[in-house]
Parts: structure tokens; sequence; C-alpha cells
């Protein structure tokens, strides 16, 4: 009876980390290949995040680091520009004025 529960927790403490970490709220098609498709990508892409926060040694957390590159898509300044350390104030201008544009 353990060896189930402890396996069915390791699967709920993966989902929690899931939502919490990789922002996915909802999976947009049903299928098996759908999710799966899904859950590799948004892995794929917080692990290039934290691997670029590493090499750039910014004091960012991963969270703000995927925030400021978010906002910047568009933006054609260098990633270690944007990822030098501003002021709080100056990165909510960042942010704000490119959420402006949509």
């Amino acid at each position: 009876i353990a060896a189930p529960y402890k396996h069915r927790r390791k699967e709920e403490l993966f989902f929690i980390w899931i939502k919490q970490h990789l922002k996915i709220k909802s999976f947009g098609g049903t299928t098996e290949n759908a999710v799966k498709t899904q859950v590799y990508i948004a892995v794929i892409t917080y692990t290039l995040v934290a691997i670029i926060r590493q090499q750039l040694k910014t004091e960012y957390t991963t969270y703000e680091v995927l925030q400021i590159l978010g906002s910047s898509l568009l933006d054609k300044t260098p990633v270690n520009q944007l990822l030098r350390k501003q002021s709080d104030q100056n990165v909510k201008e960042l942010v704000y004025n490119q959420l402006k544009i949509f």
C-alpha cells in the first residue's frame, strides 16, 4: 500500500512544481501527446533560462529573467544587457512599457 502512495505523492509534487515554476495553468490539448509536448516545451524553456541566468551570473531570479525576456521579445537589446542588475524601478518600467505596446 505504501509503494503506490509514495509514487502517487511524487507525481503530485511534480505537478505542483510544474504549476509553480513552469506557469502551466491548463493544458492546450487533451491527448497524451499534446500534454507531453507542452510539458517538454515548458521544461526546456525553464532549463534554457536557468542556464542563461547561471552563465551571465545575474542576480535576478529565474522567474524575473523569464519576465524580462518575455517582455522584451521584440527588443533588439542583447540579453546580457537586459539582465544587468538595474534598479527594480527600471525593470518595472521596462515591463510596463513593453505591455503598453500590446
